[in-house]
């Protein structure tokens, strides 16, 4: 705000005060920034932070009750709701979802149909804490063996445990493609992360997910372009009044279950605002000939067999995962951040409106 303004604040020396504002703002994007490169993008949540499990399941006693407590500060009858459900002696018996069993002749399509309905009924986890910890920076095998335990504990799932999951019971489809979609999104002064797991098959594109909104999950592989299918999303959002912001596009995830390489998560980030609506389209159907070109050279998802060490196991997490590969050289930022926008007014109904 300019200090000439109404309400302008000068300080001692007579310089406006907005600038070092907008300097705190740039500070906690950049932090933000430097979460996702550590993998814990999804550690806040429209400006709400949200806790991980990190002692392992069955949930240690500590964990158990700071779930509660955030309960009571995130839902909107407080402490009443957390009371009311400890308090019960008769709650229902939550039926556990069965995995998928799937036969060789089923239609892919069909396939993802059943996953996706598979994932619906583990349900969205609103607790504020993610039961499962995922670090991006693992290997895929630590992270299959990570959604191996998901299926067998069957507990409500986040949006990147439902990547990963997706990722887990589609390694058995060699001729779909799979590759993690990132987005990030605006509204009323606070930004928001969602996570899906895109998929190709014969050409058309499609998803898996979850959400707390239904057009913002899965998308049958219908969409003849990456771009199609991205714009489809956008709308969705739009229908809910955020503003798409960013994309990251991770390159082709390998379908051998026991992989030692990393999943890449942000071949691609595209800045919506930057690159304008045509360049934005253009990036999107490069970074899908991008995939194209990997897959026809045989340099994409496969990570052989033959290649890994008879040794080799899942790391656990007091074990530290292989170096990172340094893909940032391939990647296309689409130029310089802009400052963060001046936060809105807080808005009584965004535990509704958040996605």
């Amino acid at each position: 705000m300019d200090a000439g303004m109404p309400g302008g604040k000068v300080d001692a020396g007579g310089n406006a005060a907005a600038p070092r504002r907008s300097e705190a703002r740039d500070g906690v994007a950049q932090r933000e920034e430097e979460q996702e490169e550590e993998g814990d993008e999804d550690l806040r949540d429209g400006g709400v932070p949200f806790f991980v499990n990190r002692g392992g399941l069955p949930v240690n006693e500590a964990t158990w009750e700071r779930m509660w407590k955030h309960v009571a500060k995130i839902h909107p009858e407080g402490e009443k709701v957390a009371l009311r459900i400890r308090g019960a002696t008769d709650l229902p018996k939550i039926p556990i979802p069965s995995v998928p069993t799937l036969q060789p002749s089923t239609l892919i399509p069909e396939r993802l149909e059943a996953i996706q309905r598979y994932i619906r009924e583990l349900q969205y986890n609103h607790t504020g804490t993610q039961f499962f910890e995922i670090k991006k920076s693992r290997p895929l095998t630590g992270l299959m063996d990570l959604a191996k335990e998901m299926t067998k504990e069957a507990l409500p799932i986040k949006c990147l445990e439902a990547v990963i999951l997706g990722i887990y019971l589609t390694n058995n489809m060699p001729t779909l493609e799979r590759f993690p979609i990132s987005f990030k999104t605006y509204f009323s002064g606070n930004y928001f992360r969602h996570i899906v797991l895109g998929v190709n098959f014969g050409g058309r594109y499609g998803a898996l997910g979850i959400s707390r909104r239904e057009d913002l999950m899965y998308k049958a592989p219908t969409f003849r372009t990456l771009s199609e299918l991205i714009f489809d999303y956008e709308e969705a959002y739009r229908r809910c009044w955020h503003t798409l912001k960013k994309v990251k596009l991770g390159q082709c995830v390998s379908h051998d279950p026991h992989s030692v390489e990393q999943i890449e998560w942000k071949h691609s980030i595209l800045d919506v605002e930057k690159l304008g609506r045509e360049e934005f389209r253009k990036e999107l159907e490069r970074h899908s000939r991008d995939m194209r070109l990997k897959i026809s050279k045989g340099t994409g998802p496969p990570s052989p067999t033959k290649d890994r060490k008879k040794d080799v196991s899942s790391p656990q997490r007091s074990q530290s995962s292989p170096h990172r590969r340094n893909s940032r050289t391939e990647r296309r930022p689409s130029g310089e951040k802009k400052p963060a926008e001046p936060k809105a007014m807080p808005d009584l109904n965004g535990y509704q409106i958040r996605v």
